[in-house]
């Protein structure tokens, strides 16, 4: 009896996984969370194992830049709450080791972020344990929910100095006045003789280090980065802080983080199988990739197949790969997956759409011109169909700031129905939705990056707690808060209908003007209408579809129980609304 009882669950959780196993990428609503800000399931790691002050341990909940506590616990125990929102992948910002705490004096912050790491191979102790992280995998396999890793290639934690600048502060040294084959300059003596840097280069050649700056490791840091091959700074550029544009844009370090040498074969292949090991070990759905336009193309034609064919060969043949290039248009997106060979990209350019559209400086037409563009990413349409899309982030701040900014003196009420149109421009429109955390519990925080990191839990930070909240919401994790539920109504809407997940789309109607766009997503099977608003008035507008379809039912809002002509069909949508209609005839 005992193993018949254990045999139960143990087939639900084999019958979960199979199942989000064949689920493809497109399929997704993803949720995207900054551990260390969702939920505080264990106090005792607050401090990360560490003793001291906030400078030694990283924790102080009352400052943004700093630890808050929460923890991959704590992010367990509230999938229940992600999964009533219609959440299906779960991206988590960086989770392994970093350098707790960064920065010269007086301008210090902690690495709550994630993205200083030290360790590739351990979680950070200030999130738990890698058996947190296999219980929260577990967890959230059984409940069909996928789990993405927030992944870095491009640098490691700021450890590595240079002797010539002691405050840490140089700048970007070109390989016109400091070539790799003089130490020091041009006039400097002679080094690594027949070597280019070039991928493809001889890196045997590669003796001397101190082509551009004189890298060393402070004293006590010499074994802080794991694996050990990452300690060496001849797996670095080296060359000082970018410059953001040329050659420094792939080469300097990112604000003084430690820029990897990704042309060496050594590193290459080094984190093929860091992040290989990390699929093997616990069967990670996915990886978003931070600062890839910053790593040459070379390295992504290498690591991208090699991942892949390593997660297929775990029984995980939709792993989802997704870069972050933060390029505004769609043309310097799809070279990176044209030229670099990556399979989706974050898609920034839907991102800045979606907020022109919704803050009224921009219309409609915007996101015509936009969708006409999806066949220039390699693999075309069906490409485009899997770039996750999104409202805000944790840089560039969230979509109810963003509207904010532009509207000051806006009414919560108009604040909420823009809000919520920007999340169904994401949630109904084409590609992989993302929500940023904390935006279903109307967050709007006060600016980027750390000013749009609020805690889901009570906070102690002031300059969350005075935030403007869109919407009513009861408190941390309220499932009734206003936000959450048109948020949950949009994805069960996505969920039911295939074609808003995977269909031909065709743009009806883009106004000029604040007004009506109006989609269409078509299979063999029929047609799904979706019908935006950026206007303050209803509209009543006549749209045309497929011939064929001619009876019609309301999938969300109002929709008419059949066609006005053949090819047209008329429909009303409310001020800052949104429609789903279905055709019941095949198109």
């Amino acid at each position: 009896m005992a193993t018949a009882a254990l045999a139960g669950p143990a087939a639900a959780h084999s019958d979960a996984l199979s199942s989000l196993r064949q689920r493809p990428a497109g399929d997704e609503v993803i949720y995207f969370l900054l551990p260390d800000r969702f939920a505080n399931g264990d106090p005792s790691n607050d401090q990360g194992g560490l003793s001291g002050d906030r400078l030694a341990t990283g924790y102080d909940p009352t400052d943004a830049g700093f630890y808050h506590g929460g923890d991959l616990k704590g992010l367990t125990g509230r999938l229940d709450y992600l999964q009533g929102l219609g959440v299906t992948a779960i991206w988590i910002a960086p989770i392994f080791q970093n350098k707790p705490v960064q920065g010269p004096p007086g301008h210090e912050s902690a690495a709550y972020h994630g993205y200083w790491i030290t360790d590739f191979t351990r979680v950070d102790p200030h999130l738990g344990t890698n058996d947190d992280f296999r219980e929260l995998i577990d967890a959230a396999h059984a409940r069909g929910m996928k789990v993405y890793l927030d992944i870095v290639i491009n640098h490691t934690a700021d450890v590595i100095r240079y002797r010539e600048c002691g405050a840490n502060d140089c700048g970007y040294r070109w390989k016109g006045d400091y070539p790799y084959s003089r130490r020091g300059g041009l006039s400097g003596e002679a080094i690594n003789e027949g070597f280019s840097g070039a991928p493809g280069s001889d890196f045997s050649r590669l003796t001397s280090a101190d082509y551009a700056y004189t890298p060393y490791v402070p004293a006590g840091e010499e074994t802080v980065k794991r694996p050990e091959w990452l300690n060496d700074p001849a797996f670095y550029h080296n060359r000082g802080n970018s410059a953001w544009y040329s050659e420094a844009r792939m080469d300097g370090d990112f604000a003084g983080l430690d820029d990897l040498f990704t042309e060496h074969p050594r590193v290459v292949q080094g984190f093929i199988d860091i992040y290989s090991q990390w699929i093997d070990d616990y069967g990670i759905d996915g990886y978003r990739i931070d600062t890839a336009r910053h790593v040459n193309p070379e390295f992504w034609q290498a690591f991208v197949p090699a991942i892949l064919e390593r997660a297929r060969a775990k029984g995980i043949p939709n792993f989802h790969i997704f870069g972050e290039t933060y390029d505004f248009q769609s043309g310097t997106a799809a070279m990176h997956t044209v030229v670099d060979g990556l399979p989706t990209v974050l898609d920034f350019a839907y991102q800045r759409v979606v907020q022109n559209m919704v803050t009224g400086s921009g219309h409609p037409d915007a996101m015509g011109y936009l969708l006409m563009e999806d066949a220039i990413y390699a693999g075309g349409v069906e490409t485009a169909l899997k770039l996750p899309t999104f409202t805000g982030n944790h840089d560039m701040g969230r979509i109810g700031h963003l509207i904010l900014k532009e509207k000051p003196d806006i009414s919560d009420a108009e604040l909420l129905d823009r809000s919520a149109l920007a999340h169904a421009l994401v949630l109904l429109g084409r590609g992989v939705p993302v929500i940023y955390y904390g935006d279903e519990q109307g967050f709007t925080g006060d600016g980027d990056d750390r000013r749009a990191r609020q805690d889901m839990f009570e906070t102690r930070t002031a300059a969350y707690a005075d935030d403007r909240r869109i919407g009513a919401a009861a408190g941390p994790f309220d499932q009734n808060a206003d936000l959450y539920r048109r948020i949950a109504e949009m994805t069960r809407v996505r969920a039911r209908d295939a074609r808003l997940r995977g269909g031909r789309v065709v743009v009806r109607t883009a106004d000029q003007t604040p007004g009506i766009l109006a989609l269409s997503r078509l299979d063999d099977d029929g047609e799904t209408l979706v019908v935006f608003n950026t206007s303050t008035g209803a509209k009543t507008v006549n749209v045309a579809v497929e011939p064929g379809s001619a009876s019609w039912r309301a999938l969300l809002g109002q929709c008419p129980s059949s066609a006005a002509a053949p090819g047209a069909v008329t429909v009303s949508v409310p001020a800052l609304g949104y429609l789903v209609c279905v055709s019941e005839s095949p198109a």
